[in-house]
């Protein structure tokens, strides 16, 4: 008789994934976060415009939807469903049988309730065109966990076999077909937003459901990060040029501070000195926690480095700041201070803490078909640190026992010779980007066709083009949403005109 109870096993089996999680977060760099809004991995919201009330408005009711668990099986257990949460705010919508647009959000990697609050395109405009605002949480993320619980869900390869990114595009499909026929709205057309990851999925589902949604607006997404498309170290390389931009010292002196950090560490008592130097929480056990978290802040910084206070001037504020004859390391450590604020004590797993649950949902994506090979070499402020697949495979089937398919978003999305077929089969879709967002570097800046069109800004961030509208906006800025706006009114405007001559057409019959 087995001992061991199957809830132990349970729990036992979700130990020792977290556990392997941190040791593999030790020894290998996670991709750099893809969330369209800026926030620490412990989940605290750092956008100081966000109205934290709103998500709790009555304006937003919240729904949930009995998603299918597989889509593209017929076995008997694909038929399993879920509850997967979508928000609704109906005050703008004219209502039904009017025709009006539907604006449907598509929550990526992350709790939907975030981008509710940050997201402000859809709500910014929903009046001018009368619009439906939907909010669709992502599968595995926030409150739409198949299988009953978390636990349950990220417990093994199994019952994350059904985590993918097609899947999560036809739940997007099933509800807003879903809320059509509901509300009435047979003959409201369509628009898909996305940020980030998200704004992947907005463009893909235009791809693959253009009988859905008329069109995609896709902010920040870096779908060219695949394969051998764009460069490894092109998001380190626009990290490197945002802050050598601002600063040509700060940039020298972050530089400079790897080579002083292992130097520091060789000594006796090194990673004490390290460990007391930069306040951790707990003491360092090697240098690659303090590189990583030192890694972590800089890329978030140049990320989401969003006006008026711009990020990367704040940590080179500080860098730049300390006394005159300051270290290298005490003026990092400034920088640090100054970014994430004067605190008892520095938590190294900041950014990628391997035991929440997010992080596991995350590395899972990353080690199965979100393969993004993100590197840096010797011409960038970093340590070189090429992308290695093969160490990487390696990494990610001792996690889940399961191989990374790093070709397969090429396969099944497009990539190579993508302005060629986008030209030939695809129509409205923006792609908007910020050139100062590392992740540029993986995004379609040129123009494709009259209706794929790309809408970049020189000093714009990452997915800063769909969060809310403040006074303090740049003109630039407010020229580019103006510009999405325009675009995305003429496609409506086609589709009205498409409509009313096919039901001329009809009616003469």
């Amino acid at each position: 008789m087995d001992i061991l109870t199957y809830p132990f096993r349970q729990f036992l089996s979700m130990l020792l994934l977290i556990f392997s999680l941190h040791v593999s977060a030790i020894q290998l760099k996670m991709i750099p976060r893809l969330g369209a809004l800026r926030k620490h991995s412990r989940g605290e919201l750092l956008q100081s415009s966000i109205n934290s009330e709103s998500a709790a408005s009555k304006d937003f009711v919240t729904f949930f939807y009995p998603q299918t668990l597989d889509h593209f099986n017929y076995k008997p257990e694909s038929y399993t469903t879920f509850k997967q949460r979508y928000v609704i705010n109906f005050k703008y919508w004219s209502g039904p049988n009017t025709s009006a647009p539907i604006f449907a959000f598509f929550g990526a990697e992350e709790n939907i309730d975030d981008d509710i609050d940050g997201i402000g395109f859809l709500i910014d405009n929903a009046s001018r065109f009368k619009a439906l605002l939907v909010y669709i949480e992502h599968r595995y993320y926030g409150k739409s966990i198949p299988f009953g619980s978390s636990k349950e869900a990220l417990r093994n390869a199994s019952s994350l076999g059904y985590f993918n990114s097609a899947q999560a595009i036809a739940d997007y499909a099933a509800i807003i077909m879903h809320a059509k026929k509901k509300y009435s709205a047979n003959n409201s057309p369509v628009i898909v937003i996305g940020g980030s990851y998200g704004g992947m999925l907005a463009s893909w589902f235009r791809l693959k459901y253009p009988h859905v949604a008329l069109g995609a607006l896709a902010s920040s997404a870096p779908i060219l990060y695949f394969d051998d498309i764009a460069p490894q170290n092109g998001y380190y390389s626009i990290v490197t040029k945002d802050f050598k931009e601002t600063s040509e010292s700060c940039y020298n002196t972050i530089r400079k501070s790897w080579a002083e950090i292992e130097e520091v560490a060789s000594k006796p008592n090194g990673l004490s000195i390290l460990s007391k130097k930069f306040k951790t929480c707990t003491p360092l056990k090697r240098t690659f926690e303090l590189k990583d978290y030192l890694d972590s802040i800089y890329s978030e910084a140049a990320q989401y480095n969003d006006p008026p206070n711009y990020p990367v001037t704040i940590v080179c504020g500080g860098i730049d700041g300390a006394p005159k004859g300051t270290d290298i390391l005490s003026r990092i450590f400034a920088g640090v201070v100054a970014y994430m604020g004067n605190n008892s004590c520095y938590d190294m797993d900041e950014f990628y803490d391997p035991t929440r649950e997010e992080s596991i949902a995350w590395r899972w994506q990353t080690c199965s078909e979100l393969v993004m090979p993100i590197g840096h070499d010797r011409n960038t402020m970093f340590p070189p640190a090429p992308f290695d697949l093969k160490n990487y495979i390696k990494e990610c089937k001792s996690l889940f026992g399961v191989l990374p398919q790093p070709h397969w978003v090429k396969t099944y999305y497009g990539g190579h010779d993508l302005k060629l077929i986008l030209h030939r089969f695809a129509s409205n879709i923006i792609f908007s980007n910020g050139l100062r967002d590392p992740y540029s570097g993986g995004g379609v800046l040129e123009k494709i066709s009259d209706s794929i069109v790309a809408l970049s800004t020189v000093n714009g961030s990452h997915c800063l083009d769909i969060q809310r509208e403040k006074p303090s906006d740049p003109q630039w800025l407010v020229m580019q949403r103006k510009s999405e706006v325009e675009v995305i009114q003429g496609w409506i405007s086609n589709y009205y005109t498409d409509l009313l001559q096919l039901k001329d057409g009809t009616s003469s019959t």
